[in-house]
């Protein structure tokens, strides 16, 4: 069995590759895995405009909320793990708080709006306590003037 070198050793042996190789072994990496292929793209296409991709990732999230089968809470749950994956993913793409902040504000208010009755159905409940809890975490991470207006948006929500 292959041993797997560690990310100092990958990081190492990098360094010493040639530019056009390294563009090779990228699009490899790309062609293997879906989720390696939309970290490129993002990291080539939309890292350089936060602002425009947490916009994106809104509608993204906006558009499954329209389309969540609300007949049942079960479907309602499901939708929302969903969209939770979703947005994780957004998240470690972009690996910054004040986007995790932002996103997981944006589906509490969008799922409070929504008119679901979460409260009552004790999963869904615990699905939105606990991206609070997420979300007040990644708050306390952050630059104290950004915490201001974080945990006064975040305090509406409770």
């Amino acid at each position: 069995m292959m041993k797997t070198a560690t990310i100092a050793e990958l990081k190492s042996e990098l360094n010493n590759i040639p530019a056009t190789e390294l563009a090779e072994l990228c699009v490899r990496l790309a062609k293997f895995k879906k989720e390696n292929k939309e970290l490129l793209t993002y990291l080539l296409f939309e890292a350089f405009d936060e602002d425009a991709y947490i916009e994106s990732a809104k509608q993204e999230i906006t558009r499954q909320f329209e389309e969540m089968n609300t007949s049942n809470l079960y479907f309602v749950k499901k939708t929302l793990r969903k969209i939770l994956r979703y947005t994780g993913k957004i998240t470690r793409f972009s690996g910054a708080a004040e986007t995790e902040v932002r996103l997981l504000l944006f589906f509490c208010v969008t799922l409070k709006a929504s008119g679901i009755p979460f409260e009552t159905n004790p999963v869904i409940n615990n699905i939105y306590l606990n991206q609070l809890k997420k979300i007040s975490k990644s708050i306390a991470g952050m630059h104290e003037d950004l915490q201001y207006d974080y945990v006064r948006e975040l305090d509406t929500l409770k």
